[in-house]
């Protein structure tokens, strides 16, 4: 009996590993995509220890009752597309990074931060001042108020829509993306849209003051009030933009889960 187990042992390792590559697979998605684990601060090597340790932990979830190929054309197909299952997974987290992205520059161009950019620690980009500050609060945010573990939480429930060893419907997929990229731009304006009214009031009323008072240098004044105005209701709405990141980071969740499920 001794000597029956122990050569089975190797078929045993084998498949522990088979499934543990499998679930680094699709873990691999968020340390691309997703808000926090993809930043640019995190060396390459902590990622990848991150990722290995999270991928210990999901696999007896991941690979419960679920038995593997060992053939290695079956196994290569089923890692491929457990890298688009994950990368699906996290493309709706990273269009709601997208989303505040993009709503920061365009409080750049219109304070007019967008002259001088400098490299994001977080992107890796060139970024000007607003957007640098939103890029770190977010951040911020999603690991104050456990963002990181609900996104955890979320791979490890992708494994009862999307099983280690089923095929989903990438058409449907495709289908559910390119439907939530139209949500991106709105995403984005909902989270600046008290700074972006704030300053279209205070470029009307300085085109007022130029037309009443044309010796005035308009551009000389306005620029540092518009300066100090947006900065003033930005410290002003941080409040509401943190409740408003942590109920989108959720809504993320869900919609990720759902694209798996199209």
């Amino acid at each position: 009996m001794v000597f029956t187990d122990t050569i089975n042992l190797p078929n045993l390792a084998g498949a522990e590993v088979m499934g543990f590559v499998l679930v680094m697979a699709r873990v691999g998605g968020l340390f691309v995509l997703a808000p926090g684990f993809s930043s640019k601060m995190i060396p390459a090597q902590a990622k990848l220890i991150i990722a290995a340790a999270i991928s210990f932990a999901i696999m007896p979830i991941a690979t419960h009752g679920h038995p593997l190929p060992t053939d290695p054309g079956p196994l290569a197909f089923l890692i491929m597309k457990e890298i688009l299952v994950g990368l699906g997974f996290a493309l709706p987290l990273a269009m709601l990074g997208g989303a505040i992205q993009a709503g920061a520059t365009l409080l750049d161009t219109m304070i007019g931060f967008s002259f001088a950019s400098q490299v994001d620690p977080i992107t890796n980009t060139q970024n000007a001042v607003i957007s640098q500050l939103y890029s770190l609060f977010t951040v911020m945010i999603f690991l104050l108020t456990g963002g990181d573990a609900l996104m955890i939480e979320g791979l490890a429930a992708s494994y009862r829509i999307v099983p280690i060893n089923h095929v989903p419907s990438f058409s449907g997929m495709t289908g559910a993306m390119v439907t939530q990229l139209d949500q991106v731009f709105v995403a984005g304006m909902e989270i600046v849209a008290p700074v972006v009214i704030a300053l279209i009031i205070s470029d009307a009323a300085f085109g007022l003051v130029s037309r009443a008072v044309p010796q005035m240098n308009v551009f000389f004044v306005g620029l540092p009030a518009k300066i100090m105005l947006g900065f003033l209701v930005i410290g002003a709405t941080l409040p509401f933009v943190a409740a408003h990141l942590s109920d989108q980071l959720q809504a993320s969740v869900q919609q990720a889960l759902q694209t798996l499920a199209s």
